[in-house]
């Protein structure tokens, strides 16, 4: 199954950060495609978005400021199916996208995607201390799978922190 493209430019507003594409992401080429997927609802309902967008616009939220890759490129099932050479792999080539296009904020939609990519065990929701790359502002959020037992109104409040003005500079 081939990659879905990133949505990636200089100077983005926020760069998200998934773990890979989902098997239906891979064969629709969008990001966050499958139905049971929650993030297009929790962007619009913290405010990140005017309003409720579908997968198939994700090459269109470049206009707002917002790009879209994930630390391995290759579709699975479920993350579990991702080989520790893989993120080994994936942890470098993100680092040099950040470091090359310079987005303000890069969320990582999964404590785990951003564990895989700092090296960093038990971190906080939120934003992060120490940036991998300086200058780059680090959030950490939930995923958006479907299969995440956290309420969709804690998931909306910890991504609203994106939005204020205060810690969005």
């Amino acid at each position: 199954m081939p990659n879905i493209p990133d949505h990636i430019a200089p100077g983005l507003r926020i760069l998200f950060v998934g773990y890979n594409p989902s098997i239906r992401s891979g064969e629709t080429g969008h990001h966050y495609a499958n139905p049971r997927n929650r993030f297009w609802t929790i962007l619009h309902r913290a405010g990140l978005t005017p309003r409720l967008y579908k997968a198939d616009e994700d090459g269109s939220l470049l206009e707002l400021g917002y790009g879209f890759t994930n630390i391995v490129a290759r579709p699975t099932r479920t993350a579990a199916e991702i080989t520790a050479k893989e993120y080994a792999e994936g942890r470098e080539a993100l680092r040099r996208k950040i470091e090359k296009y310079r987005p303000r904020i890069v969320c990582f939609v999964g404590k785990g995607v951003y564990e895989a990519y700092s090296g960093r065990r038990d971190v906080a929701w939120g934003f992060q201390a120490e940036p991998v790359v300086p200058g780059v502002r680090e959030f950490v959020a939930p995923s958006s799978s479907g299969l995440v037992r956290m309420k969709l109104d804690e998931i909306v409040h910890i991504y609203l922190q994106m939005n204020d003005p205060e810690q969005n500079s």
